[in-house]
């Protein structure tokens, strides 16, 4: 179990040692004190998993500590680690996914100015997420949930010079604050009530018998549910997660597949003893779920950004996690979870292979025919593609009929409008991919100028494009691709629906109460009913999409505006967030700025020059005046003197 020490340390050390010689580590040398770190992570959670599957099913669990963080009277809140499956499979794709995502970054960042810091961003980055999925308390995953946040700050505002990054980073700030807040509700109430953060004695009881009162649960449960809206971009706090494309496309990756967004994927399924009790929690899980897959996939639709069209589809996939949680299938979406970090990171890694080859450009109506001139890139996002749109028998295709079958289970509608949103998915993905890799080169058409050193690109290095072709990535870009091109093919065999194939399912079943997993009562005749219904629905998608668009022309009508502008949901909220602050404002700079400040200002002024036009009529220019005045102060000292004497 030591190794789980080394998972932790491994990326911490990464991290300490660009801060401290980031000066005198020189590309790609910065990049590869990361990456091998990284790997070394990986490593070791293998390590730790084989570890696990050495031990019976109900042994398990073990607790690590590494010293007493806040010893407080009542409050013992230990800095320590808790090994179990839950965590170990987390860390086994974050560092996974995330190592090969570091290898990608050294070819993709190649003469940034700031190559060091964005490593030592990843790092950090990679140590937080590590923290949040291993700590053994609910206030030190709180620790490591705050540390992502500020990693993906800096990331997402990499590039700060560039207003609409900076932009972008205060955006994801400020909502994930919102989400923050819910957490800590969480955290006091759940002091309040079990006098303790630690999962031995707040979650485990749960686990074996014991049972809270559905008010307490449902508050508390409302509370994770903000903190996890928040963390994992759902509605109404997903807006900031397609604005942070502004960031380099390597924390795409990141934020979207292995890291950040299933940080609230995770908070739940850690909870699932404390839902339980919470019936109304459960339904507005997968309520809130499948209302953010439906509106993100109906947005990018429409989408001509080739990175924010899978910043959408990142929000439609984490809203069947959540689906599936709500749901009570947890496990179904874990298995989503891990496959999704696999294509999600293939599809976003392809993309900026893309925009590396076309200096830059991310709009794919400026793009075309690039599937000659990227051979493997454009194979590895076809791989990818397919996996996202639920074509089997790829492993997205695997996870969402488990997904599918789970919310089936709960209520038809759920389901309908899953099918709906898979449908949805294959046909923008199959739009995306025609005017990407196929029809006319229109990048020919209308060349971008080269990226400057500190304006958006990083240190022109991008300008492939311009000087010849569009030609392939390095080698320590196209490798990752690969890999991860292999993992999305065939990454569904980890829990096939099939008698003594379901591995991840029995591997986390030691976590999740038999209370809390519901036992499916569907036959085998409904189950492959849905799944027909289902497939046939994402193949009709994946064929509407690509007759319509292989052509590449315009067609304004399947693009309508309210779509375009996302349902004017994000502009709703800014008005209704931006308009009432500013009227608060101006209401405020009148009372306190004109009528304070200004009234002090003025009323000092006016009191000043009363006073001395009060004083200038002592000034009469005459003598004797003058001397009467001297007089008659001279009389009241001595009068005063003689007073004083006296007493």
């Amino acid at each position: 179990m030591n190794a789980a020490y080394v998972i932790l340390a491994a990326p911490a050390l990464g991290a300490l040692i660009l801060l401290a010689g980031h000066r005198r580590l020189l590309e790609p040398v910065a990049g590869w004190v990361v990456v091998v770190l990284g790997f070394v992570s990986f490593g070791a959670s293998l390590w730790l998993w084989v570890t696990l599957l050495g031990r019976p099913a109900g042994d398990r669990v073990a607790r690590l500590a590494i010293f007493s963080w806040v010893p407080v009277d009542r409050l013992q809140v230990g800095f320590g680690l808790q090994v179990d499956p839950l965590s170990v499979f987390f860390c086994l794709f974050v560092t996974g996914v995330s190592s090969l995502i570091f290898l990608y970054s050294i070819g993709y960042m190649h003469r940034d100015p700031s190559f060091a810091r964005f490593f030592f961003y990843l790092s950090t980055f990679l140590f937080s997420m590590l923290v949040l999925v291993l700590a053994d308390n609910f206030l030190f995953t709180f620790l490591g949930w705050e540390g992502v946040g500020y990693c993906s700050y800096g990331l997402v505002g990499f590039w700060f010079d560039r207003d609409r990054a900076a932009v972008a980073a205060k955006k994801a700030f400020v909502t994930n604050r919102v989400g923050d807040f819910g957490f800590m509700i969480a955290l006091f109430l759940m002091y309040e009530h079990f006098g303790s953060f630690d999962f031995s004695r707040v979650l485990a009881p749960l686990a074996h018998g014991a049972t809270l009162p559905t008010a307490f649960a449902t508050g508390l449960g409302l509370m994770l549910l903000l903190g996890a809206c928040g963390k994992s971009a759902q509605f109404p706090l997903y807006m900031w997660l397609p604005d942070a494309m502004e960031g380099p496309t390597p924390i795409s990756a990141l934020i979207h597949a292995a890291t950040m967004v299933t940080a609230g994927v995770y908070l739940l399924a850690r909870s699932a003893p404390i839902l339980h009790f919470s019936p109304v929690t459960m339904w507005l899980v997968a309520c809130i779920g499948i209302t953010t897959a439906f509106v993100a996939s109906t947005i990018a639709c429409v989408e001509t950004d080739i990175k924010r069209i899978l910043a959408y589809s990142t929000l439609a996939e984490i809203g069947f996690m959540f689906l599936a949680e709500g749901s009570g299938d947890f496990s179904s979406a874990l298995f989503l979870t891990v496959t999704h970090a696999f294509f999600k990171a293939l599809l976003f890694l392809s993309a900026g292979a893309v925009i590396h080859a076309l200096a830059d450009e991310q709009d794919i109506w400026r793009m075309g025919g690039l599937r000659k001139y990227l051979p493997i890139t454009f194979g590895a996002f076809f791989v990818g593609y397919l996996a996202l749109s639920a074509i089997p028998p790829f492993a997205g295709w695997w996870a969402h009929e488990a997904v599918l079958e789970a919310a089936y289970h709960k209520d038809v509608w759920l389901w309908v409008t899953g099918v709906v949103v898979d449908g949805l998915t294959a046909y923008y993905m199959s739009r995306e991919v025609m005017l990407v890799f196929f029809g006319r080169s229109r990048w020919k058409e209308q060349r971008p100028e080269p990226a400057g050193a500190g304006g958006g690109g990083h240190g022109g290095s991008h300008a492939d494009g311009h000087d010849g072709e569009p030609h392939d990535s390095p080698w320590t870009m196209t490798v990752p691709l690969v890999l991860l091109a292999i993992a999305a093919v065939v990454g569904g065999v980890i829990d096939l629906p099939f008698p003594g194939t379901d591995f991840l399912t029995r591997f986390l079943a030691p976590v999740f109460p038999h209370t809390v997993v519901p036992g499916f009562s569907l036959t085998t005749g409904t189950r492959v009913a849905i799944g027909i219904a289902g497939t046939a629905v994402n193949f009709i998608g994946l064929a509407v999409g690509i007759v319509v668009w292989l052509p590449g022309l315009a067609r304004p009508r399947l693009e309508p505006g309210f779509l375009r502008h996302g349902w004017y949901i994000d502009e709703g909220v800014a008005g209704a967030v931006a308009g009432p602050l500013a009227v608060a404002a101006d209401s405020t700079a009148y009372v306190i700025d004109r009528r304070g400040v200004d009234g002090l200002v003025g009323g000092i002024a006016a009191l000043t020059a009363g006073a001395g036009r009060q004083l200038r009529r002592v000034q009469t220019g005459y003598v004797r005046t003058y001397a009467l005045g001297i007089g008659i102060g001279a009389a009241a000292i001595l009068i005063y003197a003689a007073a004083r004497v006296g007493g």
